[in-house]
C-alpha cells in the first residue's frame, strides 16, 4: 500500500510545474490501472502493514477514488483553459486523493477517524475556490458544521472502545461486542450525516449546487461513501445493540428516500435534481445496510459503487450543458436533443442507470437491497414500491424535460461535444455496466 501513497505524494511537486495539468492526470490513471493490477484480494486483507491494509470494500473503494479523481481532471478542464489557479487545483485534488485513500486503507480505528475528518478541508477549499454563486461561503459553512458537530462524538467513542480493549486495531476490535447505546449513537452517528441520511441531509444539496463540477463529483462519488464504508466497519462491534435500535433508521430512511423523491420532481435546477436524488439512493442504501442481512451489507457495497460512477457521470452532464448554456436550470436547457443530439445518447445511458435498468450495476445492488429489507419486514414493501416508483418518474423528468421540447431561443443552432468529453462519459458509464460481469466480489465478500 506504501507504494502507491508515494507514487501520489511524488505527484505533488508536479503540480506545481507550468503546463503539467494533463501530465498529472496522465499518471493518476497510470496509478490506478497499476492498483487494479494488483487485484488478487478477495476475502481477507492483504498488503498489511502497521497501519494500512485493504480487503476488498477497501480496495473497491480506493479504486472508486482514484478513478473519480482522475475524472475529475478530466471533467475540469475549463480551470486549466482559463487558467484559474490551476497549480492549486491540481495539488488540493492530489491531496484529496491521497487522504481518501488513507482514509480507506487505516487499518486502525482513530486514523480512520483522523483522514475522515481531513478529507473535509480540500473538499471545502474546492467548493469555496472554483464555486459557482456566492452562496458557496454558506454551502461550505453547512458542509462543515453538519459534519464536524457528529464527528465529535465519534471521537469520544472510539477512545471508549479503545479504553475497553486497549486496541484501535479493526481487526482486532472484531472479538469485542458492545451492547451501549450511547456508545452506539456515538459511533453511527457521523457515518449518518456524512451518508446523508434524510433529516441530515441539507448540507449535501447546498454544497452540490454551490460547488465546481469536481466539487460535486468528488462530493457524489467518494464522499458520500465513506459513510457507508465507516457503518461497515464499526457495525462488527455493535451488532448488539442494532438489532434492537437499526429499525429507527430503517424507517427514517425508507419514509425520507420517498420525501426525498417527490422533492425530485419539483426541482428546475439540473445539479440540485440530481444530488437530491443522491440522498434518495443512499436512503435506499442505509436502509439495506441496516438490516445487517448478507444481502444488505453486499447490496449496500454494490450501490455505493454503482451510485459514485453513476451520479458523478450525471453531474458531468449537468457541466457539460452548463458550460454552453451558461445556466443550470431546466427551463434554459431545454431540447437538447436539437442542440447536443449526440450527447443525448450518454443521458438516456446514465439516466436508464440512474434508474437502475440491467445491464447496470445499480440493477444487482438494488435486487439485493429490496430483498434484505423485504425479508426484514414485510410492511417496508409500500415504500420500497413508492420510492422505485418515484426514482423512475424523476429520472425520466430529468431525461425527457432537457432533450425534449422546444429549444431556447437564445442557445446557438448546434453545439456538439468536444472529444475528451465522450470519452469522460464512457469511462463513468463503462465501468458501471462491465463490473455487472464480475459481481462475485460485490457479492460474496462477507
Amino acid at each position: 500500500m506504501l507504494k502507491f501513497l508515494f507514487m501520489l505524494i511524488f505527484l505533488i511537486p508536479l503540480c506545481f510545474k507550468k503546463n503539467f495539468y494533463w501530465l498529472v492526470q496522465n499518471l493518476m490513471f497510470l496509478v490506478t490501472f497499476m492498483f487494479i493490477l494488483i487485484n488478487n484480494s478477495f476475502d481477507y486483507y492483504m498488503n498489511l502493514s502497521y497501519f494500512m491494509g485493504m480487503d476488498l470494500i477497501s480496495y473497491g473503494m480506493i479504486l472508486l477514488s482514484l478513478w473519480i479523481c482522475s475524472l475529475m481532471l478530466m471533467a475540469s478542464e475549463s480551470v486549466n483553459r482559463l487558467n484559474n489557479y490551476t497549480h492549486l487545483f491540481l495539488f488540493l485534488i492530489v491531496m484529496l486523493l491521497i487522504l481518501l485513500f488513507l482514509t480507506f486503507s487505516s487499518t486502525s480505528v482513530f486514523m480512520f477517524y483522523l483522514f475522515f475528518e481531513s478529507s473535509l478541508i480540500p473538499t471545502l477549499f474546492l467548493i469555496l475556490g472554483w464555486g459557482y454563486q456566492p452562496e458557496r461561503m454558506q454551502a461550505g459553512v453547512y458542509l462543515l458544521f453538519y459534519t464536524l458537530l457528529a464527528s465529535l462524538p465519534l471521537l469520544v467513542g472510539i477512545f471508549y472502545l479503545f479504553d475497553v480493549s486497549n486496541s484501535m486495531n479493526m481487526l482486532l476490535l472484531m472479538n469485542f461486542h458492545f451492547d451501549y447505546s450511547l456508545l452506539y449513537l456515538s459511533l453511527i452517528m457521523a457515518f449518518l450525516v456524512k451518508m446523508p441520511m434524510f433529516l441530515v441531509h441539507l448540507w449535501l444539496p447546498k454544497a452540490h449546487v454551490e460547488a465546481p463540477v469536481s466539487g460535486s463529483m468528488i462530493l457524489a462519488g467518494v464522499l458520500l461513501k465513506l459513510g457507508g464504508y465507516g457503518l461497515l466497519r464499526i457495525f462488527p462491534y455493535i451488532t448488539i445493540t442494532g438489532t434492537y435500535m437499526n429499525y429507527i433508521w430503517v424507517t427514517v430512511s425508507l419514509i425520507g428516500g420517498v420525501l426525498v423523491s417527490l422533492v425530485c420532481l419539483r426541482q428546475t435546477d439540473l445539479k440540485a435534481l440530481i444530488a437530491y436524488s443522491s440522498v434518495a439512493h443512499m436512503g435506499i442504501v442505509l436502509g439495506g445496510l441496516m438490516t445487517m442481512t448478507y444481502w444488505g451489507l453486499c447490496g449496500s457495497y454494490t450501490l455505493m459503487i454503482a451510485h459514485g460512477l453513476c451520479s458523478s457521470g450525471l453531474f458531468c452532464l449537468a457541466n457539460i450543458s452548463y458550460e454552453r448554456l451558461g445556466s443550470r436550470s431546466l427551463l434554459i436547457n431545454k431540447g437538447l436533443l436539437n442542440f447536443m443530439p449526440s450527447l443525448t445518447l450518454w443521458w438516456f445511458l446514465l439516466a436508464s442507470a440512474n434508474m437502475a435498468a440491467p445491464p447496470t450495476l445499480n440493477l444487482l445492488g438494488e435486487i439485493g437491497l429490496l430483498n434484505s429489507i423485504v425479508s426484514w419486514s414485510w410492511v417496508s414493501m409500500i415504500m420500497l414500491s413508492l420510492l422505485s416508483f418515484f426514482s423512475a418518474a424523476y429520472t425520466l423528468y430529468l431525461y425527457s424535460y432537457s432533450q425534449h421540447g422546444k429549444i431556447n431561443s437564445g442557445a446557438f443552432s448546434f453545439m456538439g461535444g468536444v472529444s475528451r468529453e465522450y470519452l469522460l462519459l464512457f469511462l463513468h458509464w463503462f465501468p458501471l455496466n462491465l463490473l455487472i460481469l464480475k459481481s462475485e466480489s460485490c457479492m460474496t465478500w462477507l
